[in-house]
């Protein structure tokens, strides 16, 4: 997975003045948004072209092709790094790409394998133990999972596969785990 590159992001904060612990005068900051890639769930901070002011939730392109509104790409963020603001957005806006992609990740439920000989993909999801991994490989053999919904009603007692899915990339952004499934 090296070299995977975002196409868009999705803005987690805009900072039309840079950050305010910047110690350059005013006249020689730039404005920096804080934002999360909507394939890769990759932070990272955005210089603007000059004069474009960016919402929250606006969605950008940074991209090979011509940027509207994104004059580079200046690097990836650590979570710590993002500010208040972001943090409060960031759950919110990986709760609507999940829900945005609900394909992808049942085909992850659908396809996923083991990650190690005693370890399978499906543990590595908040919540689902090897009793639960069982009845989701069992359930799939008999009939793929078309949605969030289908894998709750198949496999009982299971808590809800879309939270664990939202619980999973913010662990994984937080560096808690070395697989990673989903973020890149």
């Amino acid at each position: 997975m090296l070299g995977v590159k975002e196409e868009t992001a999705i803005v987690l904060d805009f900072l039309p003045h840079g950050y305010p612990f910047d110690t350059k005068p005013g006249y020689a900051r730039t404005a920096i948004a804080q934002a999360i890639g909507k394939a890769h769930f990759t932070l990272l901070e955005l210089i603007p072209k000059k004069g474009v002011f960016l919402n929250q939730h606006e969605e950008v392109y940074i991209g090979e092709g011509k940027r509207d509104k994104i004059h580079h790409v200046s690097c990836k963020l650590a979570l710590d790094k993002l500010t208040q603001t972001a943090r409060i957005e960031l759950e919110h806006i990986i709760a609507s790409l999940v829900k945005d992609n609900e394909q992808k990740f049942v085909e992850f439920f659908n396809k996923c394998g083991p990650v190690t000989s005693r370890r399978h993909q499906l543990e590595l999801i908040p919540g689902i133990g090897k009793k639960h991994m069982l009845q989701l490989l069992e359930e799939r053999e008999k009939e793929v999972f078309k949605s969030f919904e289908d894998i709750k009603k198949r496999v009982k007692l299971l808590p809800d596969p879309e939270n664990a899915v939202i619980k999973r990339i913010l662990s994984e952004i937080n560096n808690e785990d070395k697989y990673k499934l989903f973020v890149y």
